[in-house]
């Protein structure tokens, strides 16, 4: 089982759904705390709308979104503090809740995580990605 991440970061919306569609997406999976853009194409109305015509589901999980203090953490360059920031996050009912339903989902589909940032090592999708490779066997592929 394959699980894909993808970041927006100085890439324009038609190339980040060539790269879903390249990569047989079925579901793109917006783990951004906010699902709004000052990138034209990456708000949530829009992204939805134009995934959906390309023939590819979106799915926000708000709770798997990074916190604010992770957020800011993460373009200071604190890689770890966002991480033992979104760590304890996760901890969250809500977050578990989200996490449980992202595990079901890509173990039925293929499925590829959004945010921001376009090095996955720098940003919460990672962590997330992680989780699963080792608690489910994922294989994680990064677009």
């Amino acid at each position: 089982m394959k699980l894909f991440t993808i970041g927006y970061e100085g890439v324009a919306q038609p190339d980040v759904i060539g790269r879903l569609k390249a990569a047989g997406v079925e579901t793109l999976v917006d783990v951004r705390a906010v699902a709004a853009s000052r990138r034209a194409g990456f708000s949530k109305t829009i992204l939805c709308e134009s995934l959906k015509a390309e023939g590819i589901d979106y799915l926000h999980l708000r709770a798997l979104g990074t916190p604010k203090a992770g957020r800011d953490a993460a373009r200071k360059g604190r890689i770890g503090e966002m991480r033992e920031i979104f760590a304890d996050h996760l901890a969250d009912p809500a977050s578990q809740l989200q996490m449980a339903q992202l595990r079901t989902l890509a173990g039925e589909k293929r499925v590829a995580l959004l945010c921001f940032e376009a090095d996955h090592s720098g940003c919460h999708r990672a962590v997330l990605a992680e989780r699963l490779s080792a608690e489910d066997g994922f294989e994680v592929v990064n677009l």
